[in-house]
């Protein structure tokens, strides 16, 4: 039902003048029948899908409540209604940081901000995990570091730098119970960390331990990189289990 509905609203915009349909996907987006049949059974959908307890998808610290429209509809009128142009976000990254910005790289044109459903986010940035801070390794990480603000919100870097330190001591605690047998406790333990706020930290983690330089990456944290290339702790923790 949903999807006949998403769709029945994108041909009644696609049937607007070229130069009315800005409008007309606003008004409809805005329309309160609208919000009960469509917009209340997106938000839930998305909320299911997102990382830990309803996570922004941008800057997984704050719980996501908003609909971003990854292309914004003020830009692309036609995919106001386009499920795979929504994303769960936090009111404040989707109403203070994005808004309708969008850049697209000179050379195609082609979006620089992540899609996270879509594309991976390590492969564009590096967490400098002690620092709590972003490294941009791609025009799309840079791009997203400014648009988000994400070494600017100063709550957000020190949540990583906690976020590390509690990321520290559940593989510590998963290595202390597996040892002991205590298994469930071990399970518990995993579940517990992804659902934390910020657990890009921990995702990061297990990434750059892999790394071939890893050995700087972690310098003085020899300890956590040894547990982290732990084959029985990385099959726990990357299968959620």
């Amino acid at each position: 039902m949903t999807a006949a509905r998403l769709t029945a609203y994108t041909e009644q915009i696609e049937a607007a003048p070229d130069a009315d349909r800005k409008a007309a996907a606003a008004g409809l987006w805005a329309h309160s029948t609208v919000r009960r049949r469509v917009r209340d059974g997106l938000l839930t959908a998305l909320a299911d899908m997102a990382p830990g307890h309803q996570r922004c998808m941008y800057c997984g610290d704050s719980q996501g409540t908003d609909i971003d429209h990854f292309e914004p509809k003020s830009l692309a009128p036609l995919r106001t209604f386009e499920w795979l142009n929504h994303l769960l976000a936090c009111a404040h990254c989707n109403s203070n940081q994005k808004r309708n910005r969008f850049p697209r790289s000179d050379e195609d044109g082609s979006p620089l901000l992540l899609d996270p459903t879509l594309q991976d986010p390590l492969d564009h940035l590096r967490l400098v995990l002690p620092v709590g801070t972003y490294r941009g390794l791609t025009p799309r990480g840079e791009a997203c570091i400014a648009v988000f603000g994400l070494n600017a919100r100063g709550v957000l870097v020190e949540g990583r730098r906690t976020a590390y330190e509690t990321a520290k001591e559940s593989v510590e605690l998963w290595r202390i119970a597996t040892d002991r047998g205590q298994h469930d406790k071990a399970a518990k333990i995993v579940r517990v960390a992804w659902n934390r706020p910020l657990a890009d930290v921990l995702a990061a983690m297990f990434h750059q331990a892999e790394h071939p330089a890893a050995d700087l990456l972690f310098i003085g944290e020899e300890e956590t990189l040894r547990l982290l290339r732990n084959s029985d702790l990385r099959a726990a923790f990357l299968s959620r289990s």
